[in-house]
């Protein structure tokens, strides 16, 4: 997890850097508006690729267990996940938020939304580097945006483990053999998301890349806001999970969904260690299908693994979607807020 941790930290410079922002906040120059176009036309044509990809190199493992599960179900795991993914959003935004910055929510969730398919390209840069591209329509300083983004991984991958460790035990022995070194991790991811820490550390990296400091540094009363909404999407995924499990004949209550959701957050939080893997395709799946195999028994897992990274292929365009058609019209530059 400490690779993880400065794999992003020092994604701020790298991204920065590629993010082009000059040190001073004025307005940067920008390129013609012809070829602004085509540079997103191609950045957009490598993200479908990518994601198309995916899609089929899953679609035949899902397609033959598709008629286990009824339309409503489906369609109901759909709309966790879609709530899931928004909360991610408002834990984002929360994060740019508390850094100096203010965004109205249409131009946010431009940013958030589609920054966020950069992560079916491998490379965890990805996200923050395109986030921080769109972040510049609205004169957001990269620095903040990038800032923004670490805070947000660490904040999601902590509060995934956090999430999912105490659950493990309850998973089997084969869970427990196999992740009880996450006990190890959760002390030290909570002495990196600390305000005092994350301050001091993205403050030297931006001083040795030469970069200006943040706007504004992170609070403590931010932080809480960022891992309350990030607990607040682990709660949507869990019941979406224990939705399908039940669909496909597991039995259970209330430990059941404990189960799923546990099982589901530390298998999501387990994606971003493999740096090269797109939106953590195959480490979350397996992940999922080792933790929740012992209690609902693995065909049941890898069904669920598999139709819950569609729907989640699925609720990534569509949000994409639903924030281009409310920002298609927006001109207006909005100025960075700054604090005293």
């Amino acid at each position: 997890m400490a690779l993880v941790r400065c794999d992003s930290v020092s994604g701020v410079a790298l991204s920065d850097r590629l993010a082009d922002q000059p040190a001073a906040d004025g307005a940067p120059s920008r390129p013609s508006g012809r070829g602004r176009t085509l540079l997103r036309l191609a950045v957009a044509a490598v993200f479908v690729a990518v994601i198309a990809v995916v899609i089929a190199g899953q679609w035949q493992q899902a397609k033959p267990l598709l008629g286990r599960l009824s339309v409503a179900s489906v369609l109901g795991a759909l709309a966790l996940i879609w709530a899931g993914l928004y909360a991610t959003f408002r834990c984002w935004w929360a994060a740019l938020a508390d850094l100096g910055g203010e965004l109205p929510p249409r131009p946010a969730m431009r940013v958030f939304y589609l920054g966020q398919l950069g992560k079916y390209l491998p490379g965890t840069v990805w996200p923050a580097v395109t986030q921080m591209r769109l972040g510049r329509d609205y004169q957001v300083p990269p620095r903040a945006s990038g800032a923004a983004f670490v805070v947000f991984m660490l904040v999601i991958v902590g509060t995934g483990l956090l999430v999912g460790v105490p659950v493990i035990p309850l998973l089997g022995k084969d869970a427990a053999d196999q992740y009880h070194w996450l006990l190890l991790v959760l002390p030290l991811l909570a002495v990196a998301v600390a305000p005092p820490v994350l301050n001091r550390a993205l403050a030297l990296v931006l001083r040795l890349a030469r970069r200006p400091p943040l706007p504004a540094p992170l609070s403590l009363g931010g932080i809480l806001k960022v891992a309350g909404w990030a607990i607040a999407s682990w709660l949507c995924y869990g019941v979406h999970v224990y939705l399908l499990a039940r669909q496909l004949g597991a039995e259970g209550g209330a430990l059941l969904w404990l189960q799923a959701t546990g099982a589901f957050a530390a298998a999501f939080a387990s994606g971003p260690l493999l740096v090269i893997a797109p939106a953590g395709a195959g480490v979350r799946e397996a992940a999922l299908l080792l933790l929740l195999g012992s209690t609902i028994t693995a065909p049941r897992a890898a069904v669920i693994a598999v139709i819950s990274r569609l729907l989640f292929i699925v609720g990534d365009l569509a949000w994409a979607a639903v924030a281009l058609v409310a920002e298609r019209r927006l001109v207006v530059r909005l100025p960075w807020p700054r604090r005293s």
